[in-house]
């Protein structure tokens, strides 16, 4: 069974340093902040309160604010195309 890329980094301090620094630096780009924002405006308007089970899950290819709730185990463990 494959391990988790939490344990990878939890294994390796080093990786998860230069992880955290680049995910930083992503987070504060234009795309980071639309990113967020976008998330957030979808949250507000299926009224999911914060520390929910629940996640704000996008349709494919949909606008920022198109989506559903969804149960984050099952949002999470979807499998993505890259």
């Amino acid at each position: 069974m494959a391990r988790s890329t939490s344990d990878y980094y939890k294994a390796n301090p080093e990786a998860r340093k230069k992880r955290v620094k680049q995910q930083a630096r992503y987070n504060k780009s234009k795309k980071g902040k639309k990113l967020i924002k976008c998330a957030s405006k979808l949250r507000a308007k299926l009224k999911i309160p914060k520390g929910s089970k629940m996640d704000a899950s996008h349709y494919k290819g949909g606008s920022c604010t198109s989506g559903r709730a969804e149960h984050r185990k099952a949002n999470r463990t979807r499998p993505r195309k890259k």
